[in-house]
């Protein structure tokens, strides 16, 4: 549908901002403005402004910034035409048909509308009548509210199959059939889809309805499916509809929190017990654009389903189609419910406070993977920690995002070597055996040729050396950290430990964390005074030659995007670990000849710092530092075993 910009115009100007948002956020008038608590982001400070003059919003924190409709798509999840018709209906505006066709098709789709707002009241009074008896018992078995029974719009379907027919007379059994009610049958009288089941109206993002759920009450009848939901019809599309989406977006404006469970009676449960940021998928494990829609909402939401194997599988499902559409600030979090319990058990058995708890604990996307990865098969051979390794990886390069799939395969890079190569004194964390050495240690030889028995108290003076030399590489790295810390100082707060290790070799870094503690901030004025007391030059703020950072280019847009803060964070951590690592090896390597157990740590710290130098070539191979010689002669030294 094509709309005029003229007529965009006109359809903003007659509604008021302020009213609009007013009604799901409290604002508080500000001169000719209106202040608010932002919605987008936490805050307790007001910095979102309301202008309905200019007929805009804005927050000063997060940077959100749109008009009325997008203010309808954004914070209310509606699509943009969704959001068009709302508003036009409220300013008392007709939206315009571009073409006969699609004239039609919107004729078409509101008889359909008012066939499922008809049949609903149907099925609504059949539950109230004499045949309604049965799925009535069942509701007070389940323990549901009557204010839930009546607000999730609960009905019931009789067993006749011509019950819909004889009494939505007015309704062509044509427009029925279109609407997935009856079914069509060659040489046959069409006959109603829903029978003997206490029935669900399946509602869009505007609470309209579009479908119906079904549940079978007879546990005779072994033939017919459990739950039986509509077909996909010209209103429904069970890939891109969430269900209860109309209510659990408001509230999950609240509560800043959306809940995903497996079905629509596990949403209801979770309302009947105060949580009322619940949706669910109907009857397909959660598809991508349903995962874009639950984004839409919040940037984390947060997986409920059963604790059996059913259950889990299905949260693996949702996890592998995230992963390719991981972006920065937005995930998934997973709960683990206890085996055989669905959320309405856990809240029977103990309470709504036990749920509220397990929420609270739920996993990160990237714990999830690697838990269920490392469970998965028994990994007590190498070729099965291999098969681990394999199937990590395979994970990460389905992830778009450059900078999400670095961290994802750094991440999990570590938790598989310290896994892999456990400490000797540690064990197994699985159960079996010790492991053995890669080779069988042996004690000192008695006598042996050229000293070979001798092992030194410390490392060789030359060691020591290679080790403590800065490489150009590293030097330019940390140049260009400095950098990026005063253009993103929020990093300093988050990452202080990791920023205190490089400090004690910068102590440019050991002065900005000084002053970002202290609270005097990080603005030009009070980096030039820091540096011209110290005596120190100002530091380069243009882009240091042959490296790419991202954090060091000047689009404002860049520095204020989630991949720079990301990036410098990475760079952060690979000159931070591999020190370390190689600090450890020294020391182990020191006693290696003494003892079993620090052989076995010689060994392992060996194969981590081999993986450190990998992540560490993958960064420079990034951000084209492989043609530096001199850094190529650092790795060799840097690696060398004592």
């Amino acid at each position: 549908m094509s709309l005029s910009p003229q007529w965009i115009d006109e359809l903003r100007s007659r509604i008021t901002l302020s009213s609009v948002i007013g009604r799901t956020v409290r604002i508080l008038k500000a001169g000719r403005e209106f202040k608010a608590c932002c919605p987008f982001h936490g805050e307790k400070t007001p910095s979102f402004t309301i202008n309905d003059e200019k007929g805009f919003y804005h927050c000063f924190g997060c940077g959100a910034h749109g008009d009325v409709i997008r203010w309808m798509t954004e914070q209310r999840g509606l699509s943009f035409m969704d959001a068009i018709k709302d508003l036009a209906e409220e300013a008392g505006m007709e939206v315009p048909a571009p073409d006969p066709r699609s004239a039609e098709r919107a004729q078409k789709q509101a008889g359909l509308h008012d066939a499922m707002g008809a049949a609903q009241s149907f099925f609504m009074r059949q539950l109230e009548g004499g045949e309604g008896s049965t799925a009535r018992a069942y509701l007070a078995t389940r323990g549901f509210r009557p204010d839930i029974v009546r607000e999730f719009g609960f009905g019931y379907a009789p067993e006749g199959r011509q019950a819909m027919k004889a009494a939505l007379t007015d309704l062509p059994d044509a427009l029925l059939i279109e609407g997935g009610l009856r079914i069509a049958v060659d040489g046959k009288e069409p006959y109603d889809r829903f029978r003997g089941r206490l029935m669900l109206p399946i509602q869009d993002a505007r609470g309209r309805v579009i479908a119906f759920g079904g549940r079978i009450l007879d546990k005779t009848k072994t033939d017919a499916p459990k739950y039986l939901n509509s077909p996909d019809t010209p209103l429904f599309d069970k890939g891109r509809t969430l269900y209860n989406q109309h209510r659990a977006s408001p509230a999950s404006r609240q509560s800043g929190r959306i809940i995903v469970v497996e079905g629509y009676m596990d949403v209801i449960a979770l309302a009947n017990a105060g949580f009322s940021d619940a949706v669910a998928p109907l009857g397909t494990a959660l598809t991508e654009t349903q995962i874009e829609m639950l984004w839409r909402m919040v940037e984390t939401p947060i997986l409920c389903f059963d604790g059996d194997a059913a259950g889990q599988r299905a949260a693996m499902r949702a996890v592998t189609r995230a992963l390719p559409l991981l972006r920065p600030a937005h995930s998934l979090r997973i709960v683990r419910m206890p085996v055989g319990q669905d959320p309405d058990d856990l809240i029977k058995a103990h309470g709504p406070q036990a749920m509220e708890a397990m929420l609270g604990e739920a996993q990160s996307l990237l714990d999830t993977l690697w838990l269920h990865e490392r469970d998965a098969i028994p990994t007590d051979t190498p070729e099965a920690k291999a098969g681990l390794k394999a199937r990590l990886m395979a994970h990460v390069d389905t992830i778009a995002d450059k900078d999400i799939k670095s961290l994802y395969r750094s991440e999990l890079l570590e938790r598989f070597s310290a896994y892999a190569f456990p400490r000797r004194d540690q064990g197994f964390t699985r159960g079996g055996p010790a492991p053995r050495a890669q080779r069988e240690w042996q004690p000192p030889r008695k006598g042996g040729r050229f000293g070979r028995d001798f092992v030194p108290d410390v490392p060789h003076p030359r060691t020591s050396a290679m080790v403590a030399r800065v490489a150009p590489w590293r030097a330019a790295a940390l140049d260009a950290v400095v950098v990026g810390l005063m253009r993103l100082p929020s990093v300093i707060g988050a990452q202080v430990e990791a920023l205190s290790a490089l400090a004690a070799e910068d102590a440019r870094i050991d002065a900005l964390i000084d002053a970002a503690m202290s609270g005097e901030g990080l603005e030009p004025e009070r980096i030039a005074t820091i540096f011209a007391e110290r005596g120190w030059l100002p530091p380069r703020q243009e882009p240091i030659k042959g490296m790419g950072f991202i954090f060091l280019q000047d689009d404002a847009a860049v520095q204020e995007g989630g991949s720079a803060m990301a990036q410098l964070v990475d760079v952060i951590a690979v000159l931070t670990e591999r020190p370390q690592v190689e600090r450890a090896l020294a020391e182990a390597s020191a006693q290696a000849a003494f003892s079993e157990a620090a052989f076995a740590e010689q060994q392992r710290l060996r194969m981590r710092l081999n993986d450190v130098q990998k992540r560490e070539l993958d960064l420079k191979a990034r951000l084209g530092q492989m043609a530096l010689a001199q850094s190529a002669a650092d790795d060799v030294s840097g690696g060398l075993n004592s």
